[in-house]
């Protein structure tokens, strides 16, 4: 017999009660007024958006995190194809000028401390965290700046690129792309897909609080990147989240034996590598997480 019952799992699947809500939205208003208030910063061009969980509403109840995204949007970073010079893409501007990522992160951080006062702001090496308290969320604020990856046609796709304190070089994302290819993916999936994501990253907790030791590489945002792996047809043909739940751990258990079954998958933007070089977690760390997460279920 399973672990958990299908009326506890199915609990889990559900997103953040509306008190919950509200105190996210509290969080994220907060940092737009800090934002848009501040002397320096509203001289300039950014966007301010929600981002993770969040964001992609799959933050788990009584679990819910927040995190913002401060994008400088008055220059751009980018990469070009290989043999192709800025001429080539009709770049007449090499980038940001005059403006430095670290002097934006540095007035993000004064903007949040003249909000939320020095004692309830934090700067950790890739975000700025404001702490909670009963009215709002703790929450994290990474400061980014417009990135554009050009194609050979001159096209691009616009993603966010910034920099951690700490010299381990950029890192480049896709947000927005992650929210519209979720939003897809769920509407595919009878709004299934976001639920069995909730229920992952659910999972994880329960078994930290349980005491089980797992990898720590395996983190929520890579366990909605591997249920996003996992094929519609497991969310739309079972009729549990007892079998749906399995499911996807045998699923993702089987593909992530061999590189060669997985070697293609991305992250929820396809704009990504799951398991390309430099990456925190392997192929490894989740095949053996499977078999934890199965074991602890019972399964």
């Amino acid at each position: 017999m399973a672990k958990y019952s299908e009326d506890t799992l199915t609990s889990w699947t559900k997103p953040p009660s509306d008190s919950e809500q509200t105190r996210l939205e509290t969080s994220e208003r907060m940092v737009r007024e800090a934002i848009r208030g501040d002397k320096n910063l509203s001289k300039k061009s950014t966007e301010t958006f929600g981002q993770g969980s969040y964001a992609n509403d799959t933050n788990v109840r009584l679990n819910s995190d927040i995190d913002i995204n401060v994008r400088y949007t008055g220059g751009y970073y980018f990469d070009l194809p290989k043999d192709k010079t800025e001429a080539d893409m009709g770049i007449d501007k090499d980038g940001p000028s005059g403006y430095s990522f670290s002097e934006f992160k540095n007035d993000v951080e004064a903007a949040l401390v003249k909000k939320f006062g020095r004692d309830q702001v934090i700067r950790n090496d890739k975000c700025i965290t404001i702490k909670g308290t009963a009215q709002r969320i703790q929450t994290d604020v990474v400061p980014t700046w417009n990135y554009r990856r050009y194609s050979e046609n001159k096209t691009y796709v616009l993603g966010a690129k910034f920099f951690p304190d700490k010299p381990t070089g950029a890192i480049t994302n896709f947000p927005k792309q992650h929210i519209e290819n979720a939003i897809n993916k769920n509407s595919n999936t009878q709004r299934r897909f976001k639920r069995l994501t909730r229920l992952h990253r659910k999972l994880r907790y329960k078994m930290k609080d349980d005491g089980v030791t797992f990898n720590t590489n395996i983190t929520s945002f890579l366990l909605e990147c591997l249920t996003w792996n996992v094929p519609n047809r497991i969310m739309n043909d079972y009729n549990t989240w007892t079998d749906r739940l399995k499911q996807s751990i045998i699923y993702i258990y089987e593909q992530t034996k061999e590189e060669n079954s997985c070697k293609e998958w991305g992250e929820v933007s396809e704009l990504l590598y799951l398991f390309h070089s430099g990456r925190k977690w392997s192929r490894k760390d989740v095949n053996e997480y499977m078999v934890q997460l199965g074991n602890y279920l019972e399964f």
